[in-house]
């Protein structure tokens, strides 16, 4: 293998890359990755020399922190390639901000943020060749922190591991057109006042799966969260931020210590602002969503996040009864999805400075 060192960043590239193996035309989300991965241990009190190295399994003991008290944090980001072929990364820093943050919470280290876009740039100009050009093609990219001391002391580790690996991904529903179907919680919660819902670790996600289920059960795809208290108001759609077009008023819930801060939300409503929409950031309320349904007012409800970007919401279903939203021409998630991902693909003007090229 070849070896490239410096004094921050350790390079071993793999022998071989298993590129030529890959149907890029049928990928599935999350499921194949790319030649290399990034690491970096913390101990000692200190992060130490970063590494990259060709990607596989790691190796822990039984007894490491992470299996038995959850201190697990991530993000989830994309690179894009333009006709050019340039690498651009969208909002990237706002990711940096929001792992540290996540770890905060859950008291482990921060990164540093020279040490993360060191290793992520070498990391994606190694595996270049696994980001393609086309409408809808990116390279997910998924930074995490794991606890990775061992024992089972109920405290916080004293040891870390930080990795990003990346993968392969096209459009996020791509194939036959779906019509999105989500049902409004009414018993389960994804986070509580006080508690973890604003970072993206590990357990929030565990937490949502059996619920999620039961309404996959029931026929419906994801789960509109509510508040913890009443469950009287709408908070989250499954992993996404979620947006309610009532009229000509765009809708959402505003951040809390229960809701994640979204880059594509911030993004949304960026744009909204930009285009001088009616913008309302509130707490929205089941109800007056349920009779702006029946009235008719209620035109769009659409989910938002890093992997499907704008996720158009065609049913809600809440107490036995299915909502059917119209289907409206010139919506606002199309504009939304269309501006975001010209911006993505160099396509569009970025006026708000959003890329970072890979240089």
């Amino acid at each position: 293998m070849n070896i490239v060192e410096t004094s921050t960043l350790k390079i071993r590239k793999a022998e071989e890359s298993k590129i030529g193996s890959v149907d890029f035309d049928n990928i599935i989300f999350g499921e194949i990755f790319t030649d290399h991965m990034f690491t970096c241990k913390y101990k000692d009190g200190q992060w130490q020399q970063s590494e990259i190295v060709p990607y596989g399994p790691i190796m822990m003991d039984p007894s490491a922190k992470v299996f038995h008290y959850g201190q697990a944090v991530f993000e989830g980001m994309k690179a894009y390639k333009d006709e050019k072929d340039s690498i651009w990364l969208f909002r990237p820093e706002d990711n940096q901000k929001r792992l540290n943050i996540s770890s905060e919470r859950l008291a482990m280290p921060s990164f540093p943020e020279d040490k993360f876009f060191e290793g992520l740039e070498a990391l994606l100009k190694m595996d270049k060749e696994w980001i393609k050009k086309g409408e809808g093609n990116s390279l997910y990219i998924r930074p995490f922190v794991i606890a990775s001391q061992s024992g089972v002391s109920a405290s916080p580790a004293s040891e870390y591991t930080f990795m990003i690996i990346c993968s392969p991904a096209q459009s996020y529903f791509s194939g036959k057109k779906v019509d999105i179907k989500v049902l409004f919680a009414e018993k389960y919660s994804r986070s509580a006042d006080g508690g973890v819902g604003f970072a993206k670790c590990a357990g929030n996600y565990a937490g949502q799966f059996y619920p999620t289920k039961l309404a996959n059960d029931a026929g419906y795809h994801q789960v509109v969260w509510t508040d913890s208290n009443t469950h009287e108001y709408l908070e989250e759609a499954g992993v996404m931020n979620v947006f309610f077009r009532v009229n000509d008023t765009l809708l959402t819930a505003p951040t809390s210590d229960r809701i994640l801060d979204g880059i594509t939300r911030k993004s949304v409503i960026k744009l909204a602002e930009d285009k001088g929409m009616d913008l309302e950031i509130r707490p929205v309320s089941v109800k007056e969503i349920v009779e702006a349904a029946k009235n008719g007012s209620l035109k769009e409800m659409f989910g938002v996040g890093t992997a499907a970007v704008v996720s158009p919401i065609a049913i809600f279903g809440y107490k036995g009864v299915d909502y059917t939203l119209p289907k409206i021409e010139d919506t606002y998630a199309d504009y939304f999805k269309n501006m975001i991902e010209g911006i993505q693909a160099n396509k569009k003007e970025d006026k708000f400075g959003w890329m970072r090229q890979v240089k």
